[in-house]
């Protein structure tokens, strides 16, 4: 791996904005998407990634099942009105769309491990699938590849989801304030449409209740609904206490059983699961266990939210925000690489349960925020 410069287009801006991306740079006018340089990666390492990406959701799906048949629901702080809505998702085999994992080179190790997987609403997937691929392609044309199948694994996916629908419309929702949610969400939709797969848009405060189900603005009974709102925020919607007593049943995508791979008390199952597991770093609940070197992490935290990160013991970095009543991790901390622009972290996409396409993100400390920027990359 190793950072290359392009020299920029004068109104690359504009370019992204009439692809649709309205948040390549923040409000403070710092970027979010880099356009002036990429990471370099040889094939033999997207192989490898691919690889870890595969046998780490076997090895999530393992986790899943462990987890319900010894209802460790507590450990993951899941109330206990939604475990029965839990086990028949995962009983029904509920359609599941996405996730990423994000993974770390660990430079001492000269290995990948896995950091946590975002297994229910991560975002960046139209940054994967569109945007750094037509950056390739204004910059590049054919000449270059990517390690990049998002877009087309994406309607392919909603190709076969369309058999296992409840009904004939797909409702898509998210939160109504927020231009990545539905940049992201648009695209999701887009993808289905492509698919076949008769759409409407609602925002999650426009979900109507009828006393019997789930309706849109038209009354129309939600039957099938893809949502980017975390199930850890939806279980806590007045309307949450609705969903197990649905009369249609509607099939939320992502399922409720991804609620335990998207909390960070996977890890230590994981860990004890897998003890010394190559991908893994050691991980456990609420204690380091004699670590010296470890991150703290909320399990419900998201965008690097309240993390601490300890050297010898020693707090040397730590973020705020909203988490850690809901109980915390402590993981080993990795030796992140540094190519000389920051410390980057690898997003690896699963769709439809195959790995295909990845993300760089870079920070300028080695706690992945919000604030961390996207930059492309090319197989070379």
């Amino acid at each position: 791996m190793q950072i290359k410069y392009i020299t920029p287009q004068s109104n690359w801006q504009n370019r992204l904005e009439q692809q649709g991306f309205g948040y390549h740079t923040d409000e403070n006018n710092l970027p979010y998407w880099i356009e002036e340089y990429y990471y370099s990666i040889s094939e033999d390492l997207a192989d490898e990634v691919y690889a870890a990406t595969a046998d780490l959701w076997q090895m999530c799906l393992e986790a899943v099942d462990h987890v319900i048949a010894n209802k460790l629901y507590d450990q993951f702080q899941i109330p206990l009105f939604f475990h029965e809505h839990i086990e028949r998702s995962w009983e029904n085999d509920e359609l599941s769309i996405y996730g990423r994992f994000d993974f770390v080179y660990d430079t001492v190790h000269q290995q990948l491990k896995v950091l946590e997987f975002n297994a229910d609403t991560p975002t960046s997937l139209y940054e994967t699938g569109v945007v750094q691929w037509q950056w390739m392609n204004t910059y590049f044309g054919s000449s270059k590849d990517q390690f990049n199948s998002v877009h087309d694994r994406l309607i392919e996916t909603w190709t076969e989801a369309k058999a296992h629908m409840k009904g004939t419309t797909l409702h898509f929702s998210c939160m109504r304030e927020t231009l990545e949610d539905l940049t992201n969400i648009e695209y999701l939709r887009d993808c289905a449409i492509q698919a076949g797969i008769q759409t409407k848009l609602i925002y999650i405060d426009d979900i109507g209740w009828d006393g019997e189900t789930f309706t849109d603005l038209e009354d129309e009974v939600i039957t099938d609904i893809f949502k980017l709102y975390p199930w850890e925020w939806l279980i806590y919607e007045p309307f949450a206490l609705h969903i197990p007593n649905d009369m249609a049943e509607a099939q939320w995508i992502e399922p409720s059983w991804k609620m335990i791979l998207s909390n960070k008390a996977i890890l230590p199952i994981l860990w004890k699961l897998y003890p010394n597991h190559p991908l893994l770093l050691e991980a456990y609940f609420d204690d380091p266990h004699g670590m010296q070197n470890f991150v703290k992490k909320p399990l419900l935290s998201r965008e690097g939210a309240n993390v601490t990160l300890y050297i010898n013991n020693q707090i040397v970095e730590a973020t705020k925000g909203d988490y850690g009543d809901e109980g915390y991790i402590c993981q080993a901390l990795a030796n992140l690489p540094n190519e000389g622009k920051g410390y980057f972290i690898i997003g690896s996409w699963l769709i439809g349960q195959e790995p295909c396409g990845i993300t760089f993100r870079e920070s300028d400390k080695r706690i992945t925020t919000d604030k961390s920027r996207f930059v492309p990359h090319i197989i070379e």
